[in-house]
C-alpha cells in the first residue's frame, strides 16, 4: 500500500458514492448506462473470485464486498427499482456491450500470465474494466445533457485509473521485480479511453459552462 493506490481506491470510492447518491437521493439514473454498468459487474465478480479463499487483509475484503454489492445494486435500481427505471434512457443506451465482453474473454485465454481458471478470470476483469466505460461515453455524447453527479462519477472513475498508474510507477521504482504488463497496458488503455472527456471536463470547469460533450 502507499499513497497512489490508497488514494486511487478512495477515488474510486467515492465515485460509487456519487453515483448512489444521485440513484437513491433524485430517484434518476439519467445519463447513466446500464451496459457500462452491468460490464463493471462482470469485472467485479470475475476479479473477486478468490474473496473467501484468498485473505489478504481486512480492508482488500471489505473494499472487495463494497464494490461487489454497490454494482450490482447499481444494476438492480436501473433495471427493477419502480420509480429509477423510469428515467433510465433505453433509446440511446444502444452500445451491444456483448461484443466487449466475448472477445475480451477469448483475449484473456490467449494472453495471460498463466492459464488456470483464477488467473484467466482475473486477466478477463482487466481487459474488461479497459473497455467497459465506452457504452457510458457513448450515451453521454449520444444525449449530450450531462448533470453535475454524472460529469463527477465519469471524472472520478477515470482519476481512480489516472492515480493507479502513479501507484504502478511507484512500485516499479521501489519494489524489486515488479513487472506486470497486461495490467499496465490494460491501465493505459482505460485511461486513454477518458482522455477527451478530460478534455471537456475541465474545460468547462474553467469557463464555468455546463459539460457538454460533441457527438
Amino acid at each position: 500500500m502507499n499513497i497512489f493506490r490508497l488514494a486511487g481506491d478512495m477515488t474510486h470510492l467515492a465515485s460509487v458514492l456519487v453515483l448512489l447518491l444521485k440513484i437513491h437521493t433524485i430517484k434518476s439514473c439519467a445519463g447513466i448506462s446500464l451496459k457500462t454498468q452491468e460490464l463493471f459487474a462482470i469485472v467485479f465478480l470475475a476479479r473477486y473470485m478468490d474473496m473467501f479463499t484468498n485473505f489478504i487483509s481486512l480492508y482488500n475484503t471489505v473494499m472487495k464486498l463494497i464494490f461487489l454489492g454497490s454494482s450490482f445494486s447499481i444494476v438492480w435500481y436501473i433495471r427493477r427499482h419502480k420509480i429509477v427505471r423510469r428515467s433510465y434512457d433505453k433509446d440511446q443506451d444502444t452500445f451491444r456491450h456483448y461484443f466487449l465482453a466475448l472477445p475480451c474473454l477469448l483475449l484473456a485465454l490467449l494472453i495471460n500470465e498463466k492459464f488456470t481458471f483464477k488467473e484467466v478470470m482475473w486477466t478477463f476483469s482487466l481487459y474488461l474494466e479497459a473497455v467497459a466505460i465506452l457504452p457510458q461515453l457513448i450515451l453521454l455524447q449520444r444525449t449530450r445533457n450531462i448533470d453535475n453527479l454524472t460529469g463527477q462519477y465519469v471524472f472520478l472513475l477515470g482519476a481512480y485509473r489516472g492515480l493507479y498508474i502513479l501507484n504502478w510507477i511507484y512500485r516499479y521504482f521501489t519494489e524489486p521485480h515488479y513487472v506486470h504488463w497486461i495490467t499496465w497496458i490494460a491501465g493505459l488503455v482505460q485511461t486513454l479511453l477518458y482522455a477527451d472527456f478530460f478534455y471537456y471536463y475541465f474545460h468547462s470547469w474553467k469557463n464555468n459552462k455546463k459539460l457538454e460533450l460533441p457527438a
